[in-house]
């Protein structure tokens, strides 16, 4: 089976599902952000704070290019890879794109509490999530499988897409 590559928008489950689909298959999870976060020795809100949203988006595209070569991999993206389409492409190559979807309620209810999601350090972060889910909506559509993870269990998301992508491998 090729490599399984988790999209969506913040607070879908990426990470979490991801290390679930890692255990399950026995592979090792490759955290985009992570792999900035270290590259880059920051945190992303910082990379946000000090260099801009287009400066990341480069680096972001820089570290695709890096770990689409890998195999036999589960990645996990940020919510915004998907802005640009040859990082799609290129992590595609490798690998089946399974794009995570919940409600902007469900999102919000999960990335509530907390300041490092840069992009919702607004006044109204539940009216940001819609506006961005709108946004990206068509972008986040350009993938093999979608998985509803709103009222999922991690590990019922993940059987799911183990099971998607092996009928795709057929």
């Amino acid at each position: 089976m090729k490599n399984i590559v988790l999209t969506g928008f913040m607070g879908t489950g990426k990470t979490t599902i991801g290390r679930v689909l890692a255990k399950l298959l026995g592979r090792n999870l490759i955290d985009i952000d992570s792999e900035i976060e270290k590259a880059q020795g920051m945190k992303i809100t910082e990379i946000f704070a000090t260099m801009g949203e287009a400066r990341f988006r480069d680096i972001e595209t820089e570290t695709v290019n890096k770990i689409s070569t890998l195999s036999n991999v589960v990645i996990s993206t940020g919510g915004g890879i998907v802005l640009r389409q040859e990082n799609i492409e290129l992590l595609r190559k490798k690998g089946i794109v399974a794009n995570l979807t919940a409600a902007p309620e469900i999102i919000f209810a999960r990335v509530s509490g907390g300041n490092d999601r840069p992009l919702l350090n607004v006044a109204d972060p539940l009216a940001k999530i819609r506006e961005l889910l709108d946004f990206r909506r068509p972008f986040y559509l350009n993938a093999d499988i979608v998985i509803d993870t709103g009222d999922k269990t991690p590990i019922l998301a993940a059987e799911e897409i183990i099971q998607s992508a092996k009928l795709m491998s057929r």
